[in-house]
């Protein structure tokens, strides 16, 4: 419960207790109807207030429950999830990596086709491996005409195909067999 509500549900239960006990010694002096019924009535209004800031306290409560068990399986999903992603990226780039040891890739064309992969510039790699532009430049093409393909997109598109297949069940599906 915020503090606010705290405060007010306090307020509130003391002023029934506090008014309980004022009719109680009021009661055998002889007081009047009339004060008798505004102090039943202030009793009465906090104590509704009372059991109605309880009750949502009550109600928060549980949600936080229900949110803290929800957010477990969350993490818990999270985490699966992750380790399956890790297993399936590592399979990835040991199949990536050993289709390009069957076109007898050197190591820094390897590299350079492993970054073009990742959708990096010529520019961008020079820079990443410390490599003149031309240099990757012609390490890139020594990836082309080893593979047999004719460039960036059908290198990606070569390892992309298998991996993007359509669930069995769609239109889809039939037209990638």
């Amino acid at each position: 419960m915020e503090r606010s509500h705290l405060m007010l549900f306090l307020a509130a239960a003391s002023i029934v207790v506090l008014g309980t006990v004022d009719l109680v010694f009021d009661a055998p002096s002889g007081m009047d109807t009339a004060h008798f019924l505004v102090e039943l009535l202030l009793i009465l209004v906090c104590l509704s207030a009372a059991v109605g800031l309880g009750r949502s306290w009550l109600r928060t409560l549980r949600s936080l429950d229900r949110l803290e068990h929800d957010l477990q399986g969350a993490w818990a999903d999270r985490e699966i999830w992750r380790g399956q992603a890790l297993t399936l990226r590592r399979g990835l780039g040991e199949a990536i990596d050993a289709q390009l040891d069957r076109w007898q890739l050197t190591p820094a064309e390897k590299e350079v086709a492993f970054l073009l992969l990742k959708g990096y510039s010529h520019k961008e790699i020079a820079s990443l491996s410390d490599r003149s532009e031309r240099t990757v430049r012609q390490h890139g093409m020594a990836v082309y005409r080893k593979s047999g393909l004719s460039g960036r997109t059908e290198l990606s598109a070569f390892f992309l195909e298998d991996l993007l297949q359509p669930p069995e069940s769609s239109p889809a599906s039939a037209v990638a067999h």
